[in-house]
């Protein structure tokens, strides 16, 4: 893909990434032209008109009741943005801040904001061109939208405030001259267009959400390799169970999990084994992973409608002839499903982690303890275990909801928040946590696969398997593992390709 194009309508959750990962170019879509331009002059009309209209030419939040002359709109709207960037923290990745921008001009785009064509252009020239914001991630309630990191974002649009340009960090203007973008003056509603809306806690969701979807297909092939190891029976995965409790997740994992054991020399010289009954860690997994791809469906399903959602406010309706003050701006939707993507994802972390420990538990797997062969001279897999269990300890707190909290802002104007920044930052966190006990379930699985040696797992995860052995060796003694951890989850990231 060489270039992405916007029109508030069509961007995809595919697209927002390659344009945050990969650098991928955008354009403003021709089509998208007419109603910009369309929806700008119904604004412009109001204004000369000297209409009183809530957000072109009044005060915000609770000082909507404030009337501002004519004069000083332009004054008001850069005001707007100064007095609400600020927020504290660390910053948002520079892959991050591209989904915001990306999100914020595909929002303008949609021609209900009321802004010129030439702001979003400017936005789309910054992006294209790498001048990346410097945002701080804490200061949004995720109601108004996400006000103050947006408040970030617009700043160097004036040539104000800090960007990361080739690497280095600098003045807004200082970036905007090297990259020949001209700063921009703010009219009538384009300050609050800027910083009201979704974008940010909608980017931090779209790109966690595909690196849950991998995530989950990454599980199943861990659960894989991990039931080979243990000497666990696939028989819970067939189709006739599936069919009787039809979860489309269920009979995606039981079909992966069936797929991936198929050929497995393990498996047929093991078929007389007396064991009645598999942990449920094993035995469960078409249940569980099934069911976190079954969430994922749902959040992509939300976040698919936020990426072309017109979310500030008011929204300008020039074929009706109608300015409307509404609630676009909040949050909730996202709120809940990241908190579902946090929750969704702790369970993969959980049920990988007890498989580690399964492995581990020569009472269960038959496998030496701690995955080694001196155990006592050798500590093994003990540790990886250990750092497994923090992890998914440290994802119990993370996946506590933030939209089940609210406080009242702006004195009483806004007086349900949903803390939907909050929420995606935590899911974004998980996933690290998730990722990094997957990748001690993949090592362990490879060391109880080299104790089952002559014999070979299935096809495919024997090919992962080889995968792996042709990066990392097996562990013979005691070792950092480290190094082990990152190049394990690098063959993840690559999809094991």
């Amino acid at each position: 893909m060489n270039l992405v194009k916007i029109d508030g309508d069509n961007l995809t959750l595919e697209e927002v990434e390659t344009v945050a990962l990969h650098g991928v170019k955008v354009k403003i879509d021709p089509k998208a032209v007419g109603k910009i331009n369309k929806c700008r002059k119904f604004v412009q009309k109001i204004v000369d008109a000297e209409q009183t209209v809530y957000g072109i030419n009044t005060g915000f939040g609770k000082l909507c009741n404030q009337r501002i002359s004519k004069k000083d709109i332009e004054k008001l709207q850069e005001n707007l943005v100064l007095s609400h960037a600020l927020g504290v923290g660390p910053f948002f990745s520079q892959e991050e801040v591209r989904a915001i921008m990306l999100l914020r001009a595909n929002v303008l785009a949609k021609g209900h904001s009321g802004v010129r064509l030439e702001l979003i252009q400017t936005l789309v020239d910054m992006l294209n061109k790498s001048v990346h914001p410097i945002i701080p991630e804490k200061g949004s309630v995720g109601a108004s939208g996400d006000l103050a990191p947006l408040a970030y974002m617009a700043l160097p649009l004036l040539g104000k405030g800090w960007v990361i340009f080739h690497g280095k960090i600098m003045e807004g203007r200082e970036a905007l001259r090297k990259a020949r973008i001209k700063p921009i003056k703010l009219s009538s509603k384009e300050g609050l267009s800027l910083i009201n809306g979704t974008c940010v806690m909608t980017a931090i969701g779209v790109l966690a959400l595909l690196k849950a979807e991998r995530l989950v297909e990454l599980a199943d092939m861990a659960g894989a390799m991990s039931l080979e190891a243990a000497l666990c029976t696939p028989a819970a995965f067939d189709p006739n169970v599936q069919k009787v409790r039809d979860y489309k997740g269920q009979r995606k994992s039981a079909d992966n999990l069936i797929n991936l054991t198929k050929g497995s020399q393990i498996r047929e010289f093991h078929k007389a084994c007396p064991k009645v009954q598999d942990p449920y860690s094993f035995r469960c997994m078409p249940q569980v992973h099934g069911a976190v791809r079954d969430s994922l469906s749902h959040i992509r399903s939300v976040l698919e409608i936020e990426v072309n959602s017109a979310t500030d406010n008011p929204l300008v309706f020039p074929d009706q002839n109608k300015v409307i003050s509404a609630g676009n701006f909040h949050g909730e939707p996202v709120a809940l499903a990241m908190d579902f993507l946090s929750m969704a994802v702790s369970e993969l972390a959980n049920i990988s982690e007890r498989r580690v420990a399964c492995l581990m538990n020569p009472e269960i797997s038959g496998l030496p303890a701690f995955l080694i062969r001196e155990p006592g001279l050798n500590s093994g897999f003990m540790m990886a275990q250990i750092l497994a269990a923090s992890l998914v300890s440290e994802n119990k707190y993370l996946a506590h909801p933030a939209s089940v909290d609210s406080i009242p802002t702006s004195i009483d104007q806004e007086d349900h928040v949903s803390m939907g920044t909050i929420a995606a930052r935590k899911a974004r966190e998980v996933l690290k946590n998730a990722e990094e006990v997957l990748a001690i379930e993949f090592l362990a699985a490879s060391q109880g696969i080299d104790f089952r040696t002559p014999l070979k797992p299935g096809i495919d995860t024997n090919r992962i398997y080889h995968l792996i052995r042709k990066r990392i060796q097996p562990v013979v003694k005691d070792r950092l593992m480290g190094v082990d951890l990152s190049r394990m989850k690098e063959l993840m990231r690559g999809g094991f390709k």
